[in-house]
C-alpha cells in the first residue's frame, strides 16, 4: 500500500499557477515546481503526470478564477458602458499592482506558446472565445436599452474589445503608472 499524499494537489496546482506566471513555461523547470509546492519529483509527476499536464491544470484554474471574474463582472446589473469601464479599470488596476507584473497567463502563453503547443494554445483560445463572446453580449444589452448604436456590429466590437483588453494588460507590464490605461479605457468606452 502506497504512502498518503502529503500535499494537497488542489493547492499546488495553485501554487504552481503562480510559478508558471511568473516564469513562462519554458522558463519554469520541474526544480522550480517542487520547491515552490514543497514535494518531491516522485510526488509532482505521480499526481500531475508532467510538467506539462501541471501546467494545463494551472492554466485551467486561471480561467476558472481570473478570467471568470471578468465575465462576471461584464454580466452584472447595470448600464453597458459601466460595467465596460469598471471591468476595463479592475484589469487594469489589478494589473499596476501587481509587483511582478505578470500580465495576463493567458495573453503570456499565447505570446510564448501560441504555435508550438497546441493544446495550450486551445485552451487560451477558449478563454479568449468566452471572453469576446461577454464583451459582444454586453454590447448588445446596450444596444437593446439604446446606450450604444444599433448599427454598430456587436461582433465586432466584441472582438475590438479583446483585443484593447489583450493590450492593455501588456501595457500594463511596463507601464509607469495608471495614466495611459486610463486613456485607453476612457477612448474605448467613450467611442461606444
Amino acid at each position: 500500500m502506497g504512502r498518503p499524499k502529503q500535499f494537497d494537489p488542489d493547492a499546488a496546482v495553485d501554487q504552481a499557477m503562480d510559478v508558471f506566471w511568473r516564469k513562462g513555461y519554458a522558463g519554469t523547470t520541474p526544480q522550480d515546481l517542487v520547491d515552490a509546492l514543497g514535494i518531491g519529483k516522485g510526488s509532482l509527476y505521480n499526481t500531475f503526470g508532467s510538467k506539462h499536464a501541471l501546467f494545463e491544470a494551472a492554466l485551467r484554474r486561471y480561467r476558472d478564477g481570473q478570467a471568470a471574474a471578468l465575465i462576471e463582472l461584464l454580466g452584472e446589473p447595470g448600464p453597458a458602458k459601466d460595467r465596460l469601464r469598471r471591468a476595463l479599470r479592475l484589469v487594469a488596476e489589478m494589473d499596476l499592482a501587481d509587483p511582478d507584473r505578470r500580465g495576463c497567463l493567458a495573453v503570456n502563453t499565447a505570446a510564448e506558446l501560441g504555435q508550438a503547443d497546441e493544446s495550450a494554445a486551445q485552451l487560451v483560445r477558449r478563454m479568449l472565445d468566452r471572453t469576446e463572446e461577454a464583451f459582444r453580449a454586453l454590447i448588445e444589452e446596450g444596444q437593446r436599452a439604446g446606450e450604444i448604436a444599433t448599427d454598430r456590429d456587436a461582433h465586432a466590437i466584441g472582438s475590438l474589445l479583446l483585443n484593447t483588453i489583450v493590450g492593455m494588460r501588456l501595457i500594463a507590464r511596463v507601464a509607469e503608472g495608471p495614466e495611459r490605461l486610463d486613456r485607453v479605457i476612457d477612448a474605448i468606452v467613450d467611442s461606444l
